[in-house]
């Protein structure tokens, strides 16, 4: 469970930057269109271009390189993983074979294999720099001026944005929590080393008081929300009212001109 410190999902890191000072709903849209140009993307240099615009958006926000890029450990199996389904799975022109086995590698595998692994790992630095240049509460104004015209249809906005905030928000609670429950169990002589299977049995005895944990902070939470006369959405005011400026509209403008460009590119 070492990885459990790698992960930053829900973790805020307070820097002066022009990332931070965006608009929270600037951040959301353009970080959505990204995504979704990334996902519709296969072209290699489309790819090394998304990864400079990463790059920059990195500078740009002032957070620790090392801090973004720990997000990337706990997935290195996910991202050997793509690669090896491609490798031996995809069909085309021969390059290598494996001995004994005659598993054969193509050119194209291994082509597919990098492209799909380097869209996964931007994917998740692009996530980690939405939640590491951004507060929760800013997320939470956010998600809910986006989806204000859902409550036109009786949808419950505010207590789905709400939730959706919480869970994000108790994230490195828990890990916390499972990170002092392993070194109690460390200390009252447990092992987590081995084999994978092992490894797995030996994580059955956290999850029991990890979920007894979670369930008392969610009760605790409860009862203080009530005890403030919290009533939901109804009529509630933010602290921090949102507005565009300039920024935000080059930002936006950019984002959109840059999700279209990439889908021209692939229609045409």
């Amino acid at each position: 469970m070492a990885f459990v410190n790698d992960i930053t999902l829900g973790q805020y890191y307070p820097a002066v930057s022009f990332v931070h000072r965006l608009d929270p709903r600037t951040k959301l849209i353009a970080v959505i269109n990204l995504m979704t140009g990334l996902l519709i993307t296969f072209e290699p240099a489309l790819l090394f271009g998304f990864l400079g615009l990463t790059i920059l958006i990195v500078v740009c926000s002032r957070l620790p390189v090392a801090l973004v890029l720990r997000n990337l450990r706990p997935f290195i199996w996910l991202f050997f993983l793509t690669i090896l389904v491609h490798l031996f799975w995809t069909q085309g022109d021969v390059f290598f074979q494996v001995p004994i086995v005659k598993w054969t590698i193509s050119k194209q595998g291994l082509s597919l294999g990098v492209i799909y692994a380097m869209r996964l790992a931007l994917l998740i630095i692009i996530a980690a720099i939405l939640t590491l240049s951004t507060s929760p509460i800013e997320l939470t104004d956010a998600l809910e001026k986006l989806m204000a015209p859902l409550n036109r249809i009786k949808v419950p906005v505010h207590e789905i944005v709400m939730m959706l905030t919480l869970s994000l928000r108790f994230i490195p609670t828990l890990l916390e929590e499972a990170q002092r429950l392993r070194n109690a169990q460390i200390s009252r002589g447990a092992t987590f080393d081995g084999s994978l299977v092992r490894r797995i049995k030996s994580l059955i005895p956290l999850l029991l008081p990890l979920f007894v944990s979670a369930f008392r902070r969610a009760d605790d939470l409860a009862l203080a929300m009530d005890s403030r006369c919290y009533a939901g959405g109804e009529g509630r005011t933010s602290f921090r009212q949102l507005q565009f400026r300039g920024a935000d509209i080059v930002i936006l403008s950019a984002s959109f001109a840059l999700l279209i460009g990439v889908v021209l590119y692939h229609t045409l």
